[in-house]
């Protein structure tokens, strides 16, 4: 919500200005001047060299000729100024509070009032400096020490802390740096479309029906056509690379250019994964000098090496005979980021936006058999300051380029709608809009026929639209329609298409050409606050996904995507967002085929200058860029929503914007930055009581997060109890998208392709290191237990139990458009673990938003010394096209009897202990067990069963406070363990032994030590068993993330098996999926593949484990209470020291190390957004205790 001001306070703002007095300095200030703001103790106002929204402004000891500490005081009037950077256009800004704090830098906005201060002389050049919005003074702290942020205190004209001089400067500022116009298109934001095509509807031509219908694409668009009026330009094309435009080889467009010792590149592909230039990683920083619409390099950055790379693309095609007398096109589906065509030496055009379709006219430029193509491509463009999306900066031809040849009067265009008669949808017209274009002489009739099939190839519609008088170089557009009765609908449940065939024939009924596009009939509708999909309201359960691939970057291949939607929909995503540009046109095909809802967003993103969106100059790029997404997408019905963009302000641009977009399509449009004029609210990541809040709000607009639950690294804590929310209880809400789908990581040229980089690996800057790395799946789509527990949560079948023990459960039916008894129920009856008995039943009718209720026939009596669940599986009964029969969509897990507790020791046998003591350590043995402590430290040293010790190196049981997780940002401090006191003392039988242990552990040093107390009692038995209890104080300085302890134990105890929950890794507030159960695994196979290592491997409420090596040595540990454990070959600190999750063989220890916690606070997602719910916090100053049994796992 970062500078927003709504337009009541805008007027009222404006109508305090004009009653501001005069204050008689306007003219001392020369806004063309550059001044240093000197503080009272002769320190100068500093930006840092940022150019970045958001960062702090600082007071530092002035620097001769530094430009981050000069400024421009530039006037809108009324005796206020802004504190203006002179490079960057940043201004000193509130920070949108009205509370004392730091001041901040954010884009130069004419009407942001946060940006507003009234100067009051103080005497000579001294001026106090007024927010004119919050009333607060430009200050600097008590101490007034260089490097300290400026603040805004409350307003005290007498302190010498709020006191400015204004000092003019003589610096020269690089003329580079401050230019206002290029020669170059490059840089040139009015320039973006030389000689394109305007945009148009996916398809191929094709010379009749039935080559059409036997091309394998048709029905199938995302497949490779077989039209002769196609010819794809894909494959090795001839590549020079070179790091910035003066070496470019300038004439290599010229078919007499020798290419021949030129390297090959693969079309499409990103050059830098080829090993040419650098992969950038960075989320809102440009890459290059935030100076728009130039391209310049910043001191520091990897641009001052690669100032702006070229790649030269050169390459020969054929045009066959029988393509004679066409009109011939070149299209590219997309470019990074600014590209030339040249044809056989001849300048084509020119084309930006590199997610939008570039398409020429090629026909005056090509000749029948051998053409030379050749395509200069520029790394950075103006275009980039719209490009500056949360991403991998990478560059080149990353997706299809082909030819198409079409006749003189050609379909150019087509525009397929349904609407429907009556609120039951039995009756729909099916809507054509024709666009057809002569380049030939004068036709006075054509015809074009349009036949509407079903899946089974019958027809449902016709009809055949006279197209008259089509003048040479005229367009003409036509519009039929045609009623359908009881048309199938599509949905992201029942994706039912139609195909849609479209025939061009002359007067005389020859065939001119013809194409197909799959349709769907379904209607999109805003009414009492939510969005209505075919009369039924959808809940829309996604994720934001970028287009990326480790091997292969942007260039993104077929079967990725459709590995992605397969993932999408087996585990109940049914939204997708194009974050944030289009994406490739076969996608979309896919999403239509398999059932998705999108979210299609413009390739529009100036995060790091929001300005732009303000500067009119920038609209006709805006505007192209949304119009070409809409007209090529305007024909998939898995398109509900258009967005405008992403994190780019609230700018003037974007109301031009969605008019252009309404004028198009009536399908809603989103945009997060303004929702004021978009057709729902829209937030990124809330607290659940801040989205609440906005969802109570006055509004009738469905309300939308279009990101929420930020994944990076070990994360999606609490998913449950914003779905319960939305689901249940919100007023408005219709859904989120999670961030992000997948990890963003990506090899290196040359490297093994596990091996996953992000932000600085590829020594590139500026980086954001890993907040790339927000996947619910991994770079290489490898399930991770966050997508198994958003499959949990965004599941549609929702059980609730009606009478447990009878077996009698309530099924609700959350699907909108399937009914239940498309499914088996799959139940199993555990008892302790092991599956006692189990079955199937066919579900009977349920219709959406239906319930039914089953009973489950289990005959097992429940005995009172056993623990039993009950496990519930909702299965496909049939196979469909994203998913086999038996395909789990739903699950439950209930518990029928409770926690069975454990018994005391039954010591009702004949050993007793013997102590030992020698040097530095007291041992107990009886035959077959020894155990030993080191009184000085109150560690336990040793662990021996029949002759094996299962400590490691005298490692035993520790503190244990850190866990390596992007989410609680915080790093290891040096602990140290004291012992504040030991006992032990035997019992009278000698039968067992009790040590009583009090430490103390200090976290950190100096100012940031905490001391936290603990005890741990042994109670040691001659059989073998050793009850461990342990009481922890947190303390009261900071959330500690675990508590609990950590041993290290024999190598050879390699395999694990538990009761508890699982199979997967599982958190407090991440549990929903891990039922519990008896599984097995090995320390190595608990490992996770997080791309930035970290901790990883925990399974909660856990009753027992065992750790046995393969010749059934070992130890079992019962709790008896509550439990968390993991057992690695690492530990949590050098985990977070590794940065590379790859790297683990480089820290991977012979020992096992086991984690036994009595809590660990939720993992929340607060690496963007919030951190735990408070009730997964380690409450400060609470005691802490859990007990575990040790024994013998023989």
């Amino acid at each position: 919500m970062k500078n927003r001001i709504s337009t009541g306070a805008l007027f009222a703002m404006l109508m305090l200005m004009a009653m501001l007095p005069r204050t008689g300095h306007s003219q001392e200030i020369d806004p063309n001047a550059y001044y240093e703001i000197v503080s009272s103790n002769n320190l100068v106002l500093d930006n840092q060299d940022s150019e970045d929204d958001g960062t702090q402004i600082f007071i530092n000891n002035r620097v001769e000729n530094r430009v981050s500490q000069v400024w421009q005081l530039t006037t809108p009037g009324h005796g206020v100024y802004k504190i203006c950077t002179p490079l960057s256009d940043k201004c000193v800004d509130n920070n949108n509070t009205k509370e004392p704090g730091p001041v901040i830098q954010w884009d130069n906005g004419a009407t942001n009032m946060n940006q507003f201060w009234k100067l009051t002389k103080i005497g000579g050049n001294t001026y106090t400096f007024t927010n004119i919005t919050n009333g607060l003074n430009l200050g600097i702290s008590d101490d007034g020490q260089p490097g300290k942020a400026a603040l805004q205190l409350v307003a005290d004209s007498t302190s010498a802390r709020q006191h400015w001089t204004l000092r003019r400067s003589n610096i020269k500022i690089d003329k580079e740096a401050l230019r206002s116009s290029s020669d170059k298109d490059w840089e040139n934001e009015t320039i973006f479309a030389v000689n394109k095509e305007p945009g148009h509807t996916t398809y191929v031509p094709f010379p009749s029906v039935e080559s059409l219908k036997s091309s394998p694409d048709y029905r199938k668009a995302w497949l490779r056509p077989n039209s002769p009026r196609y010819q794809l330009l894909n494959g090795n094309w001839k590549f020079n690379w070179v790091k910035q435009p003066s070496e470019r080889p300038v004439n290599f467009y010229k078919p007499n250019y020798d290419v021949s010792g030129w390297k090959e590149i693969p079309v499409p592909s990103n050059w830098e994964m080829y090993g040419y230039g650098t992969p950038i990683y960075t989320n809102i920083t440009y890459p290059h000098r935030n100076n728009p619409p130039f391209i310049q390099g910043k001191k520091g950055y990897t641009i001052m090496d690669e100032p702006n790379p070229v790649g030269s693309y050169r390459r020969d095609f054929n045009i066959p005979d029988d393509w004679k007398g066409s009109e011939i096109f070149i299209h590219f589906d997309g470019v990074y980021s600014a590209m030339y065509l040249w044809v056989n030496g001849k300048k084509v055009g020119y084309s930006q936006g590199a997610n939008n379709d570039a398409e020429f006219n090629i026909t005056k430029y090509v000749k029948p058999g051998k053409n030379v193509l050749a395509v200069e491509v520029y790394r950075w463009s103006d275009g980039s300051y719209l490009e500056d999306q949360d991403m991998f900066r990478l560059s080149g031809i990353h997706r299809d380029v082909y030819l198409f040849a079409t006749p003189k009067l050609r379909l150019r265009d087509y525009y397929l709608t349904a609407s429907f008669t009556g609120d039951d949808l039995s009756k729909a017209i099916f809507n054509v809009r024709t666009n057809v274009t002569n380049y030939g002489k004068t036709v006075d009739e054509a015809v074009v026929d349009i036949t509407l099939l079903d899946q089974d190839g019958k027809q449902v519609a016709f009809i055949s639209d006279v197209v008259k008088d089509i003048r040479k170089g005229q367009e003409t557009v036509n519009t039929a329609s045609v009623e359908v009765k009881n048309p199938r609908l599509w949905s992201a449940e029942t994706p039912y298409l139609y195909t849609a065939i479209l025939e061009l024939k002359d007067k005389t009924g020859k065939t001119l050409e013809a194409m197909s596009s799959q349709f769907g009939f379904r209607k999109i509708e805003i009414k009492n606050k939510r969005v209505y999909i075919n009369n039924e309201q959808v809940f829309f359960k996604g994720a934001n996904r970028h287009d990326i691939h480790p091997q292969h970057g942007k260039a993104v291949p077929v079967e990725s995507m459709i590995e992605d939607i397969l993932l999408f929909k087996r585990y109940n995503l049914n939204t997708i967002r194009t974050s944030h540009y289009p994406n490739d046109a076969k996608m979309y095909a896919l999403h239509d085929y398999y059932g998705l809802y999108v979210m299609d967003e413009a390739d529009i993103e100036c995060h790091g200058n929001h300005s732009i969106s303000n500067k009119e100059s920038w609209l006709p790029a805006y505007v192209d860029r949304m119009v070409r997404m809409v007209e090529r997408d305007k024909n998939h019905p898995s398109v509900i929503f258009w967005s405008m963009g992403n994190e780019s302000g609230d700018g003037k641009n974007f109301d031009t914007v969605y008019k252009e977009a309404r004028k198009l399509d009536p399908r809603p449009i989103h945009y997060e930055g303004k929702n004021r004029i978009a057709d729902m609210d829209s937030r990124m990541y809330p607290s659940i009581e801040s989205m609440k809040q906005q969802d109570e709000e006055k509004s009738d607009k469905p309300f939308f997060l279009c990101e929420y639950a930020h994944a990076m690294g070990n994360a999606i804590g609490n998913l449950d109890e914003y779905w319960d929310y939305i689901e249940n209880h919100s007023c408005r809400m219709i859904g989120g998208c999670i961030w992000d789908w997948v990890d963003q990581g990506i090899n290196k040229y040359g490297e093994l392709s596990d091996r996953y980089y992000f932000g600085g690996g590829f020594g590139d800057k500026p980086n954001d290191f890993d907040f790339c790395c927000n996947g619910i799946v991994t770079p290489d789509r490898q399930v991770t237990p966050k997508l198994i527990e958003v499959k949990k949560v965004y599941q549609y079948i929702k059980f609730k139990p009606v009478e447990l023990k009878a077996g009698k459960v309530k099924l609700e039916n959350r699907y909108d458009f399937l009914n239940l008894n498309q499914f088996d129920l799959q139940w199993q009856l555990l008892k302790d673990g092991q599956i006692v008995e189990s079955g199937v039943l066919s579900l009977g009718d349920a219709a959406p938003n239906k319930d039914i209720e089953v009973t489950i026939p289990y005959k097992t009596a429940l005995d009172a010394g056993s623990e039993y669940f009950l496990n519930l599986s909702a299965r496909l009964k049939k196979d469909c096209n994203w998913a086999n029969a038996g395909h789990e969509v739903a699950s439950e897990q209930y518990s029928l009897t409770g926690k069975i507790a454990v018994a005391p020791v039954d010591t009702a046998f004949n050993d007793t202990l013997k102590v030992e003591e020698e040097k530095g350590q007291i041992g107990f043995r009886a035959p077959g067990f020894f155990i030993a402590f080191n009184p000085e430290t109150g560690k336990m040293v040793s662990l021996r069963y029949t002759g094996t010790d299962m400590i490691y190196n005298k490692e035993g049981f520790d503190f244990n406070w850190f866990r390596a997780m992007d989410n609680d940002k915080r790093d290891y401090l040096p602990t140290t363990v004291k012992k504040q006191a030991f006992d032990w003392k035997q019992a009278t039988d000698k039968k067992s032994v009790t040590i009583t242990t009090s430490l103390e552990a200090t976290v950190g040093s100096g100012t940031q030590k905490v001391v936290l107390p603990f005890d741990v009692t042994y109670t040691v038995y001659a059989n073998g068993t050793v009850d461990v209890d342990a009481t922890f104080k947190a303390g009261n300085d900071f959330n500690l993330p675990r508590l609990g302890l950590q041993v290290a134990l024999n190598p050879t105890l390699e395999q694990v098996e538990w009761y508890g929950r699982g199979p997967i890794e599982n958190y407090w507030d991440r549990k929903n999926a891990a039922y519990v159960g008896l599984y097995k695994n090995t320390v190595t196979g608990m490992e996770e593949a997080y791309v930035r290592a970290q901790s990883m491997g925990n399974r909660d409420d856990v009753r027992w484990l065992t750790l046995k090596s393969l010749d059934n040595q070992g130890i079992r540990i019962t709790s008896k209470d509550h439990l968390n454990f993991s057992a690695l070959h690492f530990t949590d600190p050098e985990l977070w020291e590794l940065t590379y999750g790859h790297d683990l063989d480089n820290i991977r220890r012979a020992e096992v190390i086991l984690n036994l916690d009595c809590i660990q606070r939720g993992i929340g997602n607060g690496s963007c957004g919030p951190g735990p719910r408070p009730h997964y916090e380690i409450e400060k100053n609470k005691n802490y205790s859990y007990s575990f049994r040790i024994e013998n796992a023989k």
